[in-house]
């Protein structure tokens, strides 16, 4: 989990880190491999096959079908089209989105439907890391919290997920925070598992974020 102010850049180290953007200093690994040294399209299919991103804005294509959105992402990388279906079904009932909701457009959908869908599209192709840029900062509280429970569920499962955010609730979800300000991570606050009502979770990470003045 990422924190800190606006233009800190909490985005910025996301997208690094994914091979979104080149970093001008440093290096950038994934398991033994170099990444900051690839080249852009090597970049793009390493995104494809390890890779899951989730964005405050959905970006669902508006001429397809929810499913057609998730379909698309997940035949680039699995060519059986039966086992990409069947995942996708999987992945729809993990997020409580019935099938009435998945055969519709992007524009028929809620701010937390759409979300749950970018979720699936992001799973689609059992991605090694997940990143998260602001999922819920569009959604109201309880459809944060539906996005929220979901997250937190494949986590549970072992689905690495590195998430920016600016909102407590979403940060109390996290087992490790980052703090950055000015383009460095000035603090980190190590949480544990997340589980809900832990008070002495909740006040620890209200003090780590006290100490670094959020």
């Amino acid at each position: 989990m990422s924190m800190g102010p606006s233009g800190a850049g909490k985005s910025t180290l996301l997208y690094a880190l994914s091979g979104m953007d080149k970093p001008t200093l440093g290096e950038i690994y994934f398991g033994e491999e170099e990444i900051s040294k690839y080249s852009n399209d090597k970049l793009a299919l390493f995104r494809r096959k390890h890779c899951g991103f989730i964005f405050q804005q959905i970006h669902l294509l508006d001429n397809m079908s929810v499913m057609d959105n998730v379909m698309a992402s997940g035949l680039l990388v699995h060519k059986n089209r039966k086992e990409v279906v069947q995942r996708a079904k999987e992945l729809f009932q993990q997020v409580n989105l019935d099938e009435k909701d998945w055969r519709k457009f992007s524009s028929q959908l809620s701010g937390g439907e759409a979300q749950r869908a970018g979720i699936v599209r992001a799973l689609i192709n059992n991605p090694k890391i997940v990143f998260a840029d602001e999922p819920t900062g569009a959604l109201n509280s309880s459809y944060s919290k539906a996005v929220l429970d979901v997250l937190t569920e494949v986590n549970e499962q072992g689905q690495s997920i590195v998430m920016v955010t600016h909102d407590l609730k979403s940060a109390r979800r996290g087992n490790r925070i980052l703090y950055l300000r000015d383009g460095v991570i000035c603090g980190e606050c190590n949480l544990g598992k997340y589980k809900s009502g832990d008070k002495e979770h909740h006040e620890k990470l209200n003090a780590f974020l006290a100490e670094m003045g959020w």
